[in-house]
Protein backbone atom coordinates (compact mmCIF):
# COMPACT_ATOMS: atom_id res chain seq x y z
CA UNK A 1 0.00 0.00 0.00
CA UNK A 2 1.62 2.86 -0.95
CA UNK A 3 -1.17 5.87 0.17
CA UNK A 4 0.02 8.29 -2.03
CA UNK A 5 -3.20 9.69 -4.15
CA UNK A 6 -3.95 9.01 -7.91
CA UNK A 7 -6.12 10.89 -10.59
CA UNK A 8 -7.97 7.65 -10.40
CA UNK A 9 -8.72 7.39 -6.97
CA UNK A 10 -9.57 11.28 -6.93
CA UNK A 11 -12.23 10.28 -9.75
CA UNK A 12 -13.31 7.02 -8.22
CA UNK A 13 -14.71 9.22 -4.98
CA UNK A 14 -15.48 12.51 -6.32
CA UNK A 15 -18.82 12.08 -4.75
CA UNK A 16 -17.54 11.25 -1.55
CA UNK A 17 -14.82 13.93 -1.32
CA UNK A 18 -17.18 16.40 -2.63
CA UNK A 19 -19.71 15.60 0.19
CA UNK A 20 -17.25 15.24 2.70
CA UNK A 21 -14.87 17.76 2.41
CA UNK A 22 -15.86 20.57 0.19
CA UNK A 23 -14.97 21.84 -3.47
CA UNK A 24 -11.78 23.24 -2.03
CA UNK A 25 -10.47 19.70 -1.11
CA UNK A 26 -11.53 18.24 -4.35
CA UNK A 27 -9.75 21.16 -6.35
CA UNK A 28 -6.74 20.27 -4.02
CA UNK A 29 -6.88 16.46 -4.91
CA UNK A 30 -7.10 17.25 -8.79
CA UNK A 31 -4.37 19.71 -8.95
CA UNK A 32 -2.12 17.38 -6.82
CA UNK A 33 -2.71 14.56 -9.06
CA UNK A 34 -2.34 16.47 -12.04
CA UNK A 35 1.00 17.82 -10.60
CA UNK A 36 1.68 13.75 -9.72
CA UNK A 37 2.73 14.86 -6.51
CA UNK A 38 3.77 12.97 -3.50
CA UNK A 39 1.23 13.33 -1.42
CA UNK A 40 -1.71 11.63 0.12
CA UNK A 41 -5.48 12.08 0.78
CA UNK A 42 -4.92 13.05 4.48
CA UNK A 43 -2.26 15.63 3.81
CA UNK A 44 -4.46 17.46 1.35
CA UNK A 45 -7.49 17.42 3.40
CA UNK A 46 -6.46 18.24 6.78
CA UNK A 47 -4.15 21.22 5.64
CA UNK A 48 -5.12 24.16 7.17
CA UNK A 49 -7.06 27.01 5.50
CA UNK A 50 -5.47 29.81 4.08
CA UNK A 51 -6.66 33.41 5.56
Amino acid sequence: MRGVITLRDVVSNLGVVLREFGAVCVVRCLLASLRRQQTTFLEIALRPKRP
